[in-house]
């Protein structure tokens, strides 16, 4: 709704801007037109021309001019774009509350492992000098041990932007044993990648010795997707054609470059995703909600300060998701290591706060909401997710 009001009201400054800027287009082509109409009567006249004669027209042209009147023209136009203006920018202050320190909260971060993400990141996002001037200002060397992991990285993937996939290959024989045992297939990709690169831009002899040198000894493992590859050497010439054409989709090249960050991230220890990106679009996600909170326990300030859970759920999407949730059906809390998940007898699964209040401090048996069994709470046991 907030989104729908926002791009109503631009469109009414957009089309005022539009009308205006069509009016001024219509003002001074009436102009033009009055001055070019003077021009070729003065050229009109017979040589030599009087000055009365050059006089008189000149006259009998700002009169034109002014009957014009461009100001009352425009004024009415330019008015109405002020307005709209005017009335999108209060939209906009009352949808986007620019003071977003509202939703902030004094917490005791380390500076040193802020430092260490934001380092991080720049070395992952391949900005090697700004990375290297924060380690040397903020004292932080810890963090540049990463750096050059993180450059062969990037040397990797700016060659397979060149077409080269020479650096990736070298990497996943030097890490093939490590890449076995997760099961992955990257280097199944990338040869064929290659394989297919050679199919396009040389001939076919080429494609077959490079299949017999690199290809083969994966045969035992991965027959189908060498007979597809050695059923395109008979489409040389035609490859669009080719019943396995979907081989040759330059969308390889991004998936196959993502694929290669992800395992070589996770052999680093490190995640896919920068962790400074993840937290930055969390906040912009929850933000929203924490606003509105704020705004809502106003007066309520040390309340809001003191906070250990907010009262409010804010629903960040599963890409933020990054672990299982329990939530109490009883007290409909979330789980806690202070109130953990616990498994009764019949299978059901209660907070240890509403099981506690249930058998009364544990003093006496109790019936589970779900199902008629009986248990104390001593025979429940925490469970983990």
């Amino acid at each position: 709704m907030e989104l729908s009001t926002i791009k109503d009201a631009f469109d009414r400054v957009s089309k005022k801007q539009k009308l205006s800027t069509s009016k001024s287009v219509e003002v001074i082509d009436q102009f033009g037109h009055e001055i070019e109409q003077a021009l070729a009567n003065i050229q009109s006249l017979q040589v030599p021309i009087s000055p009365a004669d050059k006089r008189s027209i000149l006259v009998e042209l700002k009169t034109k001019l002014s009957s014009i009147t461009p100001h009352n023209q425009l004024e009415g136009s330019q008015k109405e774009v002020n307005i709209n203006l005017s009335k999108y920018q209060k939209t906009l202050e009352k949808v986007f509350n620019p003071d977003i320190s509202k939703a902030y909260r004094n917490v005791d971060f380390d500076p040193h492992i802020v430092n260490h993400i934001i380092a991080i990141h720049f070395y992952r996002v391949g900005l090697f000098d700004v990375a290297d001037c924060l380690v040397n200002e903020a004292g932080e060397p810890e963090a540049i041990s990463l750096k050059t992991r993180f450059l062969e990285l990037h040397q990797m993937l700016e060659a397979m932007r060149g077409r080269n996939l020479k650096p990736a290959l070298d990497w996943v024989s030097t890490n093939r044993e490590n890449l076995k045992q997760i099961g992955s297939n990257l280097e199944l990709k990338l040869l064929r990648l290659q394989f297919v690169e050679i199919l396009q831009n040389r001939t076919r002899a080429d494609a077959l010795n490079y299949a017999r040198t690199y290809l083969s000894p994966l045969a035992s493992v991965h027959m189908d997707e060498i007979q597809k590859l050695m059923g395109c050497l008979l489409w040389v010439g035609k490859l669009d054609k080719c019943p396995y054409s979907d081989l040759f989709s330059p969308t390889h090249w991004e998936i196959l470059a993502d694929e290669l960050t992800q395992q070589f991230c996770s052999f680093l220890g490190q995640s896919y995703g920068s962790p400074l990106n993840v937290v930055v679009a969390a906040g912009v996600e929850g933000l929203p909600t924490l606003l509105k909170l704020a705004n809502v326990m106003a007066a309520k300030k040390q309340e809001w300060l003191a906070m250990k859970q907010l009262p409010v759920p804010v629903d960040l999407g599963k890409e933020f998701q990054f672990h299982s949730i329990f939530v109490c059906p009883v007290s409909r809390d979330q789980a806690s290591e202070e109130n953990p998940p616990m498994l009764l007898l019949c299978g059901h699964v209660l907070c240890k706060q509403s099981i506690s209040k249930l058998s009364k401090n544990s003093t006496r048996t109790f019936k589970c909401p779900y199902c008629p069994l009986e248990a104390s709470a001593a025979q429940c046991r925490q469970i983990y997710f």
